[in-house]
């Protein structure tokens, strides 16, 4: 396996940079997710590295080797599509074992690389049958074994989910991951599914507008968000924000949006005192959001909401509240008394996980 690294590296097609000034260094056997919205930039990364796009400027290497002007045959790489791309007439072996055959391995070596993958993969019982037999999660599966039978450096996944329904995306996530660990493989893997992201990542990457927003584990993206973009991309469902302003009182700050008015943490203060009299962004994920406990609750936490839609699911909910003009969702267990649509309830704010923002230049402020 190999490391790879994008030093400076810009794609321009015309006037738009549709990758602008990107360094970064993925390691060797590292599972690396490049997310973001589409347009953002991340499958042209992919395709540079995989030597399907050029490189407009800056430098990329695979390992010691800088590839900038290699052929894609050449770089050692296996790349699996979000479409199968299988050959229809071909049963399942032969569409595993094809590329082999036209670097002209010995048929012995085919026949054992295949039946290796296919052990992994579960494919053993389907060797002899054509693509239009298969499930779309089975499919899926042989484009990857496709890929692992070449041994490659490094493989690169361009949302090869998204053509699955829900529950076999979810199933193929869990694949996907237990084939990471049993190849020890490094992996560049496309998405814009956050969820994908922060459950197969070793490392995410997100990108918007072809540049490089934040890079580092999931937890350390989703819980320190450099910017509004990525706490507003990574979580689900994403985190509200509300317009507001920083007040003094007396000894006290609070961060003031008329109808939601609460009090900072201590551990805010000097960061938010320079931004006193200033507007701000406040950010709470709805999972920070729980009814009131007057047991737990702190002075300047809670607030009143009228619930608008109750979004039941099995072992909590979904609530879609107003408070004044702001509209903001919860997502809490679900409570012993039912809670209905038109009900006005109290609930908390878990402070010390929200986040203010710069009103301005959307960095995190706290």
């Amino acid at each position: 396996m190999a490391s790879v690294t994008l030093r400076h590296v810009v794609k321009q097609f015309g006037a738009v940079k549709a990758v602008d000034d990107l360094s970064i260094e993925i390691q060797d056997k590292e599972f690396a997710v490049l997310v973001g919205p589409s347009g953002c930039g991340k499958s042209t990364v992919l395709r540079m590295v995989a030597g399907l796009e050029t490189i407009s400027s800056g430098e990329l290497y695979i390992g010691d080797t800088r590839v900038n002007d290699m052929a894609p045959k050449d770089r050692d790489i296996a790349m699996v599509f979000q479409s199968y791309a299988l050959y229809p007439h071909m049963n399942i072996r032969d569409n595993m074992g094809f590329g082999l055959k036209i670097r002209q391995l010995p048929q012995s070596e085919i026949d054992a690389r295949v039946n290796e993958a296919a052990d992994i993969l579960g494919l053993q019982d389907l060797l002899n049958r054509k693509p239009k037999e298969l499930s779309g999660g089975q499919r899926q599966r042989v484009a990857v074994g496709r890929a692992i039978v070449r041994k490659p450096k490094l493989f690169l996944f361009d949302e090869p989910l998204s053509n699955l329904d829900a529950k076999l995306r979810v199933a193929m996530r869990a694949e996907i991951s237990k084939l990471h660990r049993r190849l020890g493989a490094t992996i560049i893997y496309v998405t814009h599914d956050q969820v994908e992201a922060m459950t197969m990542a070793d490392r995410i990457f997100i990108m918007n507008k072809g540049l490089l927003q934040q890079s580092g584990s999931p937890m350390e993206v989703y819980a320190k968000p450099v910017n509004r973009f990525v706490a507003g991309f990574i979580g689900s469902p994403a985190m509200n924000f509300v317009d507001a302003k920083v007040v003094q009182d007396g000894a006290e700050l609070f961060i003031d949006a008329g109808s939601l008015r609460v009090r900072a943490p201590e551990s805010f203060r000097a960061a938010l005192q320079p931004y006193s009299g200033r507007p701000v962004v406040f950010g709470v994920r709805p999972e920070d959001i729980a009814l009131h406990d007057p047991a737990a609750a702190g002075q300047g936490q809670t607030f009143s909401a009228r619930a608008d839609v109750v979004e039941t699911l099995g072992s909590e909910i979904f609530a879609h509240l107003s408070c004044g003009p702001h509209a903001i969702v919860a997502r809490m267990e679900v409570p012993e008394t039912p809670l209905h649509v038109g009900d006005t309830i109290e609930v908390d704010l878990k402070m010390a996980k929200t986040h203010v923002f710069d009103a301005q230049t959307s960095l995190t402020i706290v």
